[in-house]
C-alpha cells in the first residue's frame, strides 16, 4: 500500500466514533438532491397520505355513527333550533365524508408534491453555499 492509499484510509478512517475494527469507512458530502426525484418521493408520501386520510375518516365516520354522536347531535340541533327539519346524517353522510376527506387529500398530495421539489432546489443552494452534509457509509 502506498503512501497516498494509506493516507486516504486514514483520513476516511479518522473519526473514532464512527471507527469499527476491519470495516472500510467512506465519508461523503451530500452536495445535490435532483428535484425530480425529490418530486417523486414527495408524490408516493402524498399518496399514502390520501389513503392514511380516506381510511380514517371513513373509520371515524363510522365510529361517531356507531356511538349515536349523530342522534345526539340532532336532538341538541333540533332543541336549539326549535324543530326536528334539521339532519346531522343527511348533511354529513358517509359519502360525503369519505369524498371530502378524498379531496382534501388530492389537494394535500399537491401540496406536499411541490414542496418536495422546492425543498430539493432550496436544499440544492443552500448545499452550494455552505458545502453540503457530511455522510459516513461503512460496510458493517
Amino acid at each position: 500500500m502506498s503512501k497516498k492509499t494509506a493516507k486516504v484510509r486514514e483520513w476516511l478512517t479518522a473519526d473514532s466514533e464512527t471507527n469499527v475494527t476491519g470495516a472500510t469507512h467512506v465519508r461523503l458530502r451530500l452536495v445535490y438532491v435532483d428535484w425530480v426525484s425529490a418530486m417523486k418521493m414527495a408524490f408516493l408520501v402524498g399518496l399514502v397520505q390520501i389513503v392514511v386520510i380516506v381510511v380514517a375518516t371513513a373509520i371515524l365516520h363510522v365510529i361517531l355513527v356507531q356511538t349515536g354522536l349523530f342522534s345526539a347531535a340532532n336532538a341538541i340541533i333540533g332543541s336549539v333550533v326549535g324543530g326536528s327539519g334539521f339532519d346531522v346524517n343527511t348533511v354529513l353522510s358517509f359519502g360525503q365524508t369519505v369524498l371530502f376527506a378524498a379531496v382534501l387529500g388530492v389537494l394535500n398530495m399537491i401540496v406536499i408534491t411541490v414542496l418536495g421539489g422546492i425543498g430539493a432546489i432550496i436544499y440544492n443552494v443552500i448545499a452550494k453555499m455552505t458545502g453540503g452534509i457530511k455522510v459516513g457509509y461503512t460496510d458493517k
